[in-house]
């Protein structure tokens, strides 16, 4: 039956039809036809996120790669050179992916396309100097975790990296920057050669770094979840030739997350993304190759926002969420404290969860909007590292990229702190999810410490 309405749609584009409505009523992102003026070349479908995809396969294996240690692989990885083999997401069981090298599905780099701004959460870096910094120091450590710091260098790398590359990336560039007037013309090709406008290629490589299967639409959120964990060849599997396209039929990154807080069934994040994607690019599409009106630049624009608000408040849930796990993992080690017993799986965990709530954190301070005043709360509740068991805590970075530690801040003080962290969530960014609320202890735990406005970590 796929294939049956592939071969339909495919039909109907050759004959210049823009047509992304299957006949089941389900949308998927492409083909789109050729708009470009004055184009007379063999391309029949205007689509192309191509580097997009293979920054998502370059990141997912530099994640598998922290642990091992290997800097200079890990750069590799992150710097884009040729010949890299796909170490993640690699074929399983009877989920076979098609490509094995990271050449097939594109060309590109994660360093590159950095967030240039100042991290003030870590060191006051560059996003690219952040990135860089945790990968030497995971190579100092074994399995990428550093019990001295509590640093989960494959959980700080990897949930930054995606805010920092493909977040920002989305947010500020192509569909920021690049959707002004005069910045990249519908009526002009992207660049000299090209088979697609500038809009439509902006607006398509924002797609890629969303991280979406072309079509999700037709998937519930358990099985966007389910392709992304693979184990569901069957929905990944859309044209039905027998292995799992990482370009357009797999599920990474902030698409991931926002599948696994909607299969919960308070939100719908990624229908809502995806939708607005389609839309906004049939408003290109049916511009026909000329710029956008008015009235069409307003739509799109309204697209656009809905796109950059969602994917801020999955950013948001996963901040939300960590700190939740992270307020567990204290009260655990806690109990395990009191009881003069084994702390060391219990604070592997909570150091992971942290790492989690870090890294996600960061990433929400690279996009269009400056946070100001909730970022400044953010990163002095959180601190630059966790609290150890030691009750001290990394507090800054010298000038040689070592870590500074000091006394920490009281344990019970940490904890109302991740409480207060998902509170401005809540308040912030209007999360609806709520993974892992622990928001109910919350006036029990400040009214036991005297005061229900305990003081920030600063």
């Amino acid at each position: 039956m796929k294939k049956f309405l592939i071969s339909i749609i495919t039909s109907l584009f050759t004959l210049g039809f823009a047509y992304s409505t299957y006949a089941d009523g389900h949308k998927v992102y492409g083909p789109y036809p050729i708009t470009l003026k004055g184009y007379d070349g063999d391309k029949t479908n205007s689509v192309k996120y191509t580097g997009q995809m293979a920054r998502q396969v370059l990141h997912d294996s530099l994640k598998a790669l922290v642990k091992t240690g290997d800097v200079e692989k890990m750069m590799a990885y992150y710097n884009g050179e040729d010949n890299l083999e796909i170490i993640a997401p690699k074929s399983k069981d009877d989920f076979k992916i098609k490509q094995t090298m990271v050449s097939e599905i594109g060309s590109g780099n994660l360093s590159g396309k950095t967030y240039k701004g100042a991290v003030p959460g870590w060191g006051n870096l560059t996003g690219k100097e952040v990135l860089e910094h945790m990968m030497t120091k995971a190579g100092e450590v074994e399995g990428g975790f550093d019990p001295n710091t509590g640093f989960d260098y494959t959980q700080l790398i990897s949930k930054f990296a995606m805010g920092a590359v493909f977040y920002n990336q989305a947010a500020n560039n192509y569909l920021g920057k690049k959707m002004e007037i005069g910045q990249k013309p519908n009526s002009e090709p992207y660049k000299e050669g090209s088979y697609y406008t500038g809009k439509e290629h902006s607006w398509d490589e924002a797609f890629g770094y969303w991280g979406s299967a072309a079509h999700a639409l037709t998937l519930s959120a358990e099985q966007n979840y389910n392709v992304a964990k693979r184990k569901d060849m069957s929905s990944a599997d859309f044209n039905g030739d027998g292995v799992v396209d990482l370009y357009s039929e797999y599920t990474f990154a902030h698409a991931y997350y926002a599948s696994s807080y909607d299969k919960g069934g308070k939100t719908n994040y990624l229908a809502t993304v995806n939708q607005a994607f389609i839309d906004g690019r049939q408003i290109i599409t049916d511009a026909g190759g000329r710029n956008l009106n008015f009235d069409e630049r307003t739509k799109l624009l309204a697209q656009r926002d809905i796109i950059v608000d969602n994917w801020q408040k999955v950013i948001a849930e996963s901040v939300f969420k960590y700190a939740g796990s992270t307020y567990k993992d204290i009260v655990a080690l806690e109990t395990i404290m009191e009881a003069n017993g084994d702390t060391t799986d219990a604070f592997r965990k909570y150091a992971k969860h942290w790492g989690e709530l870090k890294g996600f954190a960061l990433a929400l301070q690279c996009g269009p909007e400056n946070l100001g005043e909730t970022a400044v709360k953010l990163n002095r509740m959180m601190g630059l590292g966790p609290v150890l068991l030691n009750a001290s805590q990394v507090v800054g970075i010298d000038s040689n990229g070592n870590f500074i530690k000091d006394q920490a801040q009281d344990w019970s003080e940490f904890k109302l702190h991740m409480l207060k962290i998902q509170k401005l969530m809540v308040d912030e960014f209007g999360v609806v999810a709520k993974a892992k609320d622990q928001l109910s202890d919350m006036e029990s735990l400040a009214g036991s410490m005297g005061s229900a406005d305990s003081a920030e970590n600063d």
